[in-house]
């Protein structure tokens, strides 16, 4: 077997690394035990549900991660609309 070293710069990476290498063993191990005739079935079963749940909880963390950063900072003073106004302001009325 082969041994590698990972490392997770966040606490993010290690969630994706981690669930993913429980995924692999998870994977292997189904493979292993499936009859003949039914290893494709077997796996593709377990992974298609599971890796939507990895990405489900990597879009979560991240999202999270992000809420977090975004706490510490503080909130803006005012919220800016998309065409550069600003939201505390009355617009004046068009004229023709």
């Amino acid at each position: 077997m082969t041994q590698r070293t990972f490392r997770a710069q966040t606490p993010l990476q290690a969630l994706v690394v981690e669930q993913a290498l429980l995924l692999a063993r998870q994977l292997e191990q189904t493979a292993d035990d499936a009859p003949d005739g039914q290893v494709l079935a077997r796996v593709e079963a377990l992974a298609v549900p599971a890796a939507r749940e990895l990405a489900r909880q990597a879009v979560q963390a991240t999202l999270q991660a992000q809420a977090e950063r975004a706490e510490k900072k503080g909130a803006p003073a005012a919220a800016v609309h998309a065409d550069g106004g600003c939201g505390t302001r009355a617009r004046p009325a068009e004229t023709s």
